[in-house]
């Protein structure tokens, strides 16, 4: 099992940042390497269960499931269903509390998976640099508009 824990400090109030990433079909608003998404069966994008169906930027579709979800805990939870990448048995979650100390926002976005054996360095920087760190940058870029 691969363990994929990236951390970071938004210069924006929680609940601003909430605003932005809340939306479980939001992805190709904020982070960089988001084409276009869906949700499936045309459920809300917030409720338990829903799939949300999307392609990268490189042509790469996925479809995961929004397993938890908690307006009051600023948390959401999914696993991916369906990816090319060579990533099994996902489960992320992403998490943000307030940094009282400037009205900041920290946020953490892990994941659990396996991959193919001799790949876990490799998917690991993956998601962790390439899929959250990179989510970070974007959201540090957009609220320091």
């Amino acid at each position: 099992m691969v363990t994929v824990f990236e951390t970071s400090v938004i210069d924006a109030p929680i609940d601003k940042v909430w605003e932005v990433v809340r939306g479980f079909n939001d992805l190709p608003n904020w982070h960089p390497a988001i084409a276009d998404s869906r949700i499936e069966d045309d459920l809300d994008p917030c409720t338990v269960g829903c799939v949300r169906n999307f392609n990268l930027k490189d042509g790469e579709n996925i479809r995961e499931t929004l397993l938890a979800y908690s307006e009051i805990d600023y948390m959401f939870s999914y696993d991916m269903l369906t990816t090319g990448l060579g990533l099994f048995n996902y489960i992320s979650t992403m998490e943000l509390r307030p940094v009282t100390d400037g009205d900041r926002t920290y946020i953490q976005w892990s994941a659990e998976f396996t991959t193919n054996e001799g790949e876990e360095d490799e998917k690991a920087e993956m998601v962790g640099q390439g899929v959250f760190q990179g989510g970070f940058a974007a959201l540090k870029e957009h609220f320091s508009k």
